[in-house]
């Protein structure tokens, strides 16, 4: 029971971090709010500060429920797309130069709150298959009488 404790406070204390983090990194890199580091060129929308909630969120449970055989490959292309769909358009110099200003602005710029939004539900997607995958995970420890070992994630 005090390994299962243990494993419980190690895992919140991770998912808690990960998503604090992540939260205030992409809310710094994307300038969702005013800082000294990055200057936003156009006005944050109201959803933006919402999405960088949420994706934030999101990947803090994933952290917090992953085992050894999840893969976070799901996780990262819904944090990539919820990034570009938060960041200031015209700030993104790969994006300027794949599609120019003008195009970026008319083109993009009104696509931006959707793909925000298939970011976080591609990462609501990818935390509830490791919820599973964590229940399950648990359940075969349970069934075997093993507990899950801090490095490994391996039974003792």
């Amino acid at each position: 029971m005090q390994a299962r404790h243990e494993d419980a406070l190690r895992r919140g204390l991770r998912g808690t971090a990960v998503g604090l983090v992540l939260f205030v990194v992409l809310g710094t890199v994307a300038a969702v709010w005013e800082n000294p580091l990055f200057v936003r060129m156009t006005p944050v929308g109201p959803w933006e500060f919402g999405a960088t909630v949420l994706t934030a969120l999101l990947a803090g449970v994933t952290a917090a429920l992953w085992v050894p055989r999840c893969g976070l490959r799901t996780s990262g292309t819904g944090g990539l797309a919820s990034f570009l769909g938060i960041a200031c358009p015209t700030c993104n110099k790969v994006l300027m130069l794949i599609f120019g200003g003008p195009a970026l602005l008319a083109w993009f710029d009104p696509l931006r709150p959707w793909l925000a939004a298939a970011g976080v539900l591609v990462m609501g997607y990818a935390a509830f298959r490791t919820w599973r995958a964590f229940r399950g995970f648990r359940s075969s420890l349970d069934a075997v009488g093993g507990i899950e070992t801090p490095l490994t994630g391996g039974r003792r």
